[in-house]
């Protein structure tokens, strides 16, 4: 099958909600700070900017400049700088900028991190859903269980449906696995010596050494795959959504009755996610 898949006292603090207003008297002009050693100065800056993206859905670096008072260059090299470290995205054929994911999971708590996760995944969702017109599923980690935070709903009469905030084990699931791929090995080790797993369907992996093999591969192919591993008659692949440090913090995944999941072609849909996750884990800060 074919797929057309659709990238003044100084007080400075960080503000995912900041307003234009709020901040746009804001100016780190250098005489100010000439008396301050050069890694303060670069800090404080640094800082500046990161306000001003936060008030902007996106904004350039001309802007950038004007409004902190900076040069442009120095503008350039302290976005380089953020980009490098994981704080700022630059949005690609704009040429603006904003804030990533890492920003939010410093500023805000649970709820916050995975408000942002959903709104960032929504038209990846949606996208997937309608090439393939089966259940598409966003999904977190949780220890070694996966929670199901949004769903993209196929139209067909019969589909998968999962509750949100529902729970299933991660080691039985395709997008389980897609996410314990790209885990610390330290994290994998805590889970291989709990082995035998349980075992959810006769498909379940149990074995450690079944396991990790399965995730090997999976990182090999960038998707995970559940052939009836958590529920007879369902199949589930799943790509694993990255953060800075190429570890997994979310998948998407398709879910679907395993006859039609292998009508599709699994491997399609496999190479489908994972471009889509690919996109997703660059959107949040992720510099593969």
């Amino acid at each position: 099958m074919g797929w057309n898949a659709p990238s003044v006292g100084r007080k400075v603090c960080i503000s995912t909600r900041a307003s234009p207003s709020s901040v746009s008297s804001f100016h780190v002009p250098d005489a100010v700070v000439n008396t301050r050693p050069d890694g303060v100065r670069s800090v404080e800056r640094a800082f500046a900017l990161l306000e001003h993206v936060a008030a902007s859905d996106e904004i350039g670096i001309s802007e950038l400049a004007r409004v902190t008072g900076l040069q442009p260059s120095t503008v350039h090299r302290l976005l380089a700088t953020l980009i490098g470290c994981g704080y700022v995205i630059n949005s690609g054929a704009s040429g603006r900028y904003r804030l990533s994911h890492k920003v939010v999971a410093l500023a805000g708590g649970v709820k916050l991190r995975v408000a942002r996760l959903r709104f960032a995944a929504r038209r990846h969702l949606e996208a997937i859903r309608d090439v393939t017109d089966e259940t598409t599923n966003l999904v977190v980690l949780e220890h070694f269980s996966v929670a199901y935070v949004d769903q993209a709903e196929s139209s067909r009469a019969v589909r998968m449906f999962t509750e949100i905030g529902r729970s299933a084990l991660a080691h039985a699931t395709g997008c389980g696995k897609a996410m314990l791929a790209f885990r610390p090995p330290e994290e994998l080790e805590v889970l291989f010596a709990a082995a035998p797993l349980k075992e959810v369907t006769p498909h379940t992996l149990t074995r450690a050494e079944d396991l990790r093999r399965e995730l090997e591969l999976t990182r090999s192919r960038g998707f995970g795959l559940d052939n009836e591993e958590y529920e007879v008659g369902v199949g589930c692949v799943g790509a694993p959504i990255l953060d800075h440090a190429r570890h997994a913090i979310a998948a998407i995944s398709v879910s679907a009755p395993l006859a039609r999941l292998q009508q599709l072609d699994v491997d399609a849909v496999g190479a489908l996610l994972a471009r889509h996750a690919a996109q997703l884990s660059s959107e949040l800060g992720y510099r593969g």
